[in-house]
Parts: C-alpha cells; sequence; structure tokens
C-alpha cells in the first residue's frame, strides 16, 4: 500500500507545457438551417439541399455543380465519434480542443465549403455574408483561442473589396477565397483591387482545398481516392503558382497567402519546378521578375498539414517558416483525437525551435494570437 504525503507537503506542480500549440486547420458544423434562416428570400430556393429518389438514393444537389451520391455508412469507433464532432456546441468544443492539446484554432466551414459552388457571384456573395456573420458571432466569447475565417467570392471584384472591408472592421484575421476561382485564374490583373485590400488589412489569405470548382468528379473503381488525391489536395498547387510567377507577389510584397489542408510533400517540387520553368523558359516568360517564383514563396506563403512525414523531410527546401500544422478536426483525414502520437511519430527529426515554429509559433504570428513568453 502506498502512503499518504503529509498534510504539510505542498501539492506536486503541474508539468510545464512545452509547446504553444495552434491548430491552423480546423472545421465546425454549422447550424443545419443556418443558410435557410439568414440568407436573402431571393436565394433561399437555390441553397444546397438533399434530394431522395423513387428508390430512396440520396443526393446533394448543389447549384452549378452535377448532383452528388450520398451513402450511408455504419461507423463506429472514432470514426463516429469524428462523425459527431465539430458540431455548434462551443462547451463541447473547449473539451475537444483540450483533450488534443490544441491551445488556439484557425476555423473554416463544412457545409460552407460549397458557398462558391454556384456561378452566379451574387449567390456567392450572399452565402459567404452569412458565414461571416454567424461565425464572428458564435466564436465571440472564445475570440483569443479561435480565429474563424472569413469568406470572400472573388469573381465579383467590386463586390469583394467591399466585403473585405467590411470584415476587417468587424475584427477577423483572415480571409478564404475559394482554391479554384471559377474561369477567372488569379494571375489575371483584374485581381489587384482585390489583392490590394487585403494586403490593406493585413490579414493572410487562405485557399483551402476542396473549394471552387466541383472537385468531386471522379467515379467508379478507385474514386474515393481519385478524388482525395487529384482532385482535392493537388488543386493546391494552382493559386500558388500563379501568384508567385504572375508577378502579384512583387505588386504586392506584403500579401501573405497560402494553401490549407493539402499538406506539404508537394510544396518543394512546386517551388522547384516554378524556378526551373522561369529559367529554362525564359524566352516565353512573362512578366519578368526580379526574384524568383519559390522566392516570392518564402517570403509570403504558408501552407498547413495534418500528417505529413515526407513532407517534413523537404522542410530545408521551403522554409520552416512557412508550414503550419493544423489537426484539421473533427475530419476523418485530420489527426483529431491522436495528435499527439502523430506529432511524436513524424516530427522526431526535428529540432526543439523547429517544433515550436510549426506547431504554434508561426500560426501565432501569422494570426495574432499571443503565445506565451
Amino acid at each position: 500500500m502506498g502512503t499518504a504525503a503529509p498534510e504539510n507537503q505542498a501539492p506536486t506542480a503541474k508539468p510545464q507545457k512545452k509547446y504553444f500549440v495552434v491548430s491552423a486547420d480546423c472545421h465546425v458544423l454549422e447550424p443545419p438551417d443556418l443558410w435557410e434562416r439568414r440568407i436573402e428570400a431571393k436565394f433561399r430556393h437555390r441553397l444546397p439541399k438533399v434530394e431522395i429518389d423513387a428508390k430512396g438514393h440520396k443526393a446533394l444537389v448543389v447549384e452549378g455543380a452535377r448532383p452528388l451520391r450520398i451513402r450511408d455508412f455504419n461507423l463506429e469507433g472514432e470514426d463516429l465519434e469524428r462523425a459527431k464532432g465539430g458540431r455548434p456546441d462551443l462547451a463541447a468544443r473547449m473539451r475537444d480542443l483540450a483533450r488534443d492539446g490544441i491551445d488556439a484554432e484557425v476555423i473554416y466551414p463544412n457545409r460552407g465549403l460549397l458557398m462558391w459552388a454556384s456561378p452566379d457571384p451574387a449567390h456567392q456573395t450572399a452565402m459567404c455574408r452569412v458565414w461571416n456573420d454567424w461565425a464572428l458571432e458564435f466564436f465571440g466569447p472564445q475570440k483569443h483561442r479561435c480565429a474563424p475565417v472569413a469568406a470572400v467570392a472573388p469573381k465579383d471584384v467590386e463586390t469583394a473589396v467591399k466585403e473585405v472591408e467590411r470584415v476587417a472592421k468587424l475584427g477577423y484575421r483572415t480571409v478564404f477565397l475559394p482554391v479554384q476561382a471559377q474561369d477567372q485564374p488569379y494571375n489575371l490583373p483584374l485581381y489587384d483591387p482585390l489583392w490590394a485590400a487585403i494586403q490593406e488589412t493585413g490579414m493572410p489569405i487562405s485557399f483551402h482545398v476542396g473549394t471552387g470548382k466541383d472537385p468531386r468528379t471522379a467515379t467508379g473503381n478507385g474514386g474515393a481516392i481519385i478524388n482525395y488525391v487529384w482532385h482535392a489536395l493537388s488543386t493546391a498547387i494552382e493559386p500558388v503558382v500563379q501568384l508567385c510567377a504572375s508577378g502579384v507577389c512583387e505588386r504586392f510584397p506584403k500579401l501573405r497567402f497560402g494553401p490549407v489542408e493539402a499538406g506539404i510533400g508537394w510544396l518543394a517540387w512546386t517551388l522547384w519546378v516554378m524556378d526551373e520553368g522561369y529559367k529554362k523558359h525564359h524566352f516565353w516568360v512573362a512578366p519578368k521578375l526580379p526574384m524568383l517564383p519559390s522566392d516570392y514563396f518564402r517570403r509570403q506563403g504558408f501552407a498547413t498539414f495534418q500528417d505529413d512525414p515526407i513532407g517534413l523531410e523537404t522542410r530545408r527546401w521551403v522554409g520552416i517558416d512557412n508550414l503550419l500544422w493544423g489537426d484539421d478536426y473533427p475530419h476523418h483525414e485530420g489527426t483529431w483525437p491522436r495528435s499527439q502520437e502523430v506529432i511524436d511519430r513524424t516530427m522526431a527529426n526535428l529540432t526543439e525551435d523547429e517544433r515550436r515554429k510549426v506547431l504554434g509559433l508561426n500560426a501565432a504570428k501569422l494570426y495574432g494570437f499571443e503565445a506565451p513568453v
């Protein structure tokens, strides 16, 4: 039997937390009727909806995209727990963050990832405004720990500039654009007023995968993997190359931008081939830039990852200050609620300084979280 400690003995001090941890990519399951309640009446009948056919098959119907078949699964264990996570319950969310060792988070929508599916920029803007008004209101009581992203529809540049200015006044720390701009790529000069407005606010830009053009295009054998690798993750290459190679970063040197939830294993290769193309195809390249495309990313870019040991091995090609970790709570491809196991497995070769940066300090600097000394 153990011996009880003397009454006058001081309690054992709790071990000091080693790292300040920021998840740079989390999600919230919005209230199921959020847009139905808040959007302008003229858009209500055009919202994404679930339809059931005569055979009982469910499909997600979204304006501007083909219907997506919904399959019912019997989930168990942590798969079921993740499926139930992220609901709009702030107290439960704080408990889930604590369980995973998260001190602060950057929060993206869930259903709201479809806000840019419609080809109508007015419809896109209306959906974004609903999210922007609700997210800041909902997370307000935990604003020192929770930084929701402000969604902006970029197709109508003048309207987008007004929304950037509005959300900046509301107190947002970052803006969120679709990773794929519909028929209007980000290298076009027509976006310059938008880049100028965002740079003026000091807010970084996130390009979260799975937004913009419908990424779910593969069916049949291997479709789930093809959609994940090719139609979702690989799309992150596009805005990085567009901004670095087109002169956007040269014209707007304080603009910060980065893809979210695409991992980082592709990033070193992308930086290398951008420079290779710039040098070896110099007779075609326009504009001629004073720096290499990769230099602009290292100066202004960032990227988030969850479980990417291969990507971490390439960090010397990218720069440790450009990498942000996130647990992607509560999604299945994320690391919650076993983030510490993943961190221990994937970051064993990182120095203490590198761990501190990628786990929290880089994100704290980018998004304005107050890190302990």
